[in-house]
């Protein structure tokens, strides 16, 4: 099969879809690599390391016109769409239940695209998602901690247990994977660490998992109030039901936060968990309501590119082997659970909650599989 990684060319994205040593892997198996020019230098990776891997350099035009399937990190973009044909397979984050011309695009263009965070696993896990996760986790919280130095506009507050001194309180809604990757950096520093989640079963393994500064809540208005009163660090690490009613994080709670608390939301949705929240960027991290300061990136992982690109790579390589050595048709049949990645399909719109949120027909991703 024919492969193309293209450079990625949302604002601020940073990331390639294969370190050289993937790509290596890829050919190996007997396929053919072409990369775009370029395409892994802001994650520290030369033009050089991809050609001693077995690639080809190319053009963007060559490469999608060449390519078999396109091996990315973000959704395809309006500047990509013209180089959409039918029979094409896109393999990459796609979030298409957030962009309307995105999804009317693959589906005109009777593409076949699989979502990275779709796909599940037999334990109900998203196994190309939640290394993402983390990381957005963990880099919130540097995120929080470079934002209070006085330096940055901060209150000055060092978030680490010095001796003399009260811990900073760290409150991390959610104990997922960016949770716990959350948690994992303010707990090595030595915070008052307090996680909530309304699922016990994760709030225990939390427990068994971390030291003593960090305590586990289960996620109620009661706890909930007490720890956004006495935070100095508030970060989302909830993803928010588009249909769900209300917030956790009210926007007349805010007024009962410390002066000069900082709201870190890892999820980002658009008045979602936070109420006042709204998705911004690297070049625009932060904004002000209430008088506290939020961050809101919504893509941090790409701060970090070199490491993301590294992890994402590892976790998604396996995936895309098993669809050139069987094909995308008879491996999606035979996977339920790699199926769940099946978005659209040869101009089928095969993932239900995009159809719902766009009210677009949604066909069944087995039964569009063996109708075409």
């Amino acid at each position: 099969m024919i492969i193309g990684i293209p450079k990625e060319i949302k604002k601020n994205e940073f990331r390639i879809a294969a370190t050289p040593d993937a790509v290596e892997e890829i050919v190996k198996k007997g396929n053919e690599v072409y990369v775009e020019k370029k395409a892994g230098f802001k994650s520290g990776y030369k033009d050089e390391e991809y050609l001693k891997a077995g690639a080809e350099l190319v053009d963007r035009k060559t490469l999608f016109e060449k390519s078999e399937l396109i091996y990315k990190v973000k959704e395809i973009l309006p500047e990509e769409f013209k180089f959409l044909r039918e029979d094409l397979i896109i393999f990459t984050y796609l979030h298409s239940n957030s962009d309307i011309q995105m999804t009317k695009t693959l589906l005109d263009k009777k593409v076949m695209a699989i979502s990275y965070e779709d796909i599940e696993d037999k334990f109900g896990n998203f196994p190309l998602l939640e290394p993402m996760s983390e990381m957005a986790g963990k880099g919130g919280f540097l995120a929080a901690l470079d934002l209070c130095k006085s330096i940055n506009g901060g209150q000055g507050l060092l978030l680490s247990e010095i001796t003399g001194m009260n811990k900073p309180v760290v409150t991390i809604i959610g104990a997922g994977n960016s949770g716990i990757g959350a948690a994992e950096m303010a707990a090595s520093l030595g915070n008052d660490v307090r996680i909530l989640d309304i699922d016990k079963n994760k709030l225990q393994k939390v427990r068994n998992t971390f030291t003593k500064n960090v305590t586990t809540l289960y996620s109620n208005k009661k706890n909930l109030k007490k720890c956004i009163e006495e935070s100095d660090i508030l970060i989302n690490c909830v993803l928010w039901n588009k249909n769900a009613q209300g917030h956790l994080v009210y926007r007349e709670d805010l007024k009962k936060m410390k002066k000069r608390a900082i709201i870190v939301d890892v999820s980002c949705d658009e008045a979602g968990a936070i109420e006042t929240s709204r998705p911004t960027s690297h070049d625009d991290p932060i904004y002000f309501e209430e008088g506290i300061c939020h961050y809101a990136v919504d893509n941090i992982p790409s701060a970090y590119s070199r490491t993301s690109t590294e992890i994402l790579s590892n976790s998604t390589l396996p995936y895309l082997l098993r669809i050139t050595k069987h094909g995308l048709k008879k491996i999606l049949i035979q996977d339920q659970y790699f199926r769940k990645g099946l978005s659209f399909y040869k101009g089928k719109l095969t993932l239900k909650e995009t159809a719902v949120k766009h009210n677009l027909e949604y066909s069944d991703p087995l039964e569009a599989l063996k109708e075409v």
